[in-house]
């Protein structure tokens, strides 16, 4: 299992929001790299996020994780899932992100992320990149699924 994370999202940099997940991520896993890819994506532009991922995904060591967080409908009932291709595992909303990944990949799993013991403990409605998502990809990169 790889011990790469990337990150994209669209929080910007110019707030602790960044911060807090990747301190969750180094919590679960301190041996993790984790890499920016970009959190200038357009305010809950998926399409932009999608086009990102698809750009630079398979530039990076097989095993990696790729985690991407923008998500107009945090606090609905859209779903968190895991979706695993040929090397690549990708952790996010269930809500068109990873559109582009479907269509390029081969082989493909997706897995709706259910169980609460790898959440952050009482997650709250709003911060799911935080809450859910680290800790999901930090559990990830230890090779536990």
């Amino acid at each position: 299992m790889s011990t790469i994370i990337t990150l994209t999202t669209d929080y910007g940099t110019r707030d602790s929001f960044v911060a807090s997940m990747k301190g969750i991520i180094l919590r679960t896993n301190p041996q993790v790299q984790i890499l920016d890819i970009t959190h200038e994506i357009a305010p809950q532009d998926i399409w932009e996020a999608a086009f990102t991922l698809k750009s630079v995904y398979d530039q990076f060591p097989k095993g990696t994780v790729h985690l991407a967080v923008v998500d107009p409908g945090v606090g609905s009932g859209r779903r968190p899932i895991i979706v695993v291709t040929e090397g690549y595992f990708f952790v996010g909303p269930d809500n068109g992100l990873f559109s582009m990944i479907y269509r390029d990949a081969e082989r493909l799993r997706v897995h709706h992320i259910t169980s609460g013991h790898y959440f952050v403990a009482n997650p709250g409605p709003t911060f799911h990149g935080k809450d859910i998502f680290a800790p999901v990809a930090a559990w990830l990169t230890r090779g536990i699924p």
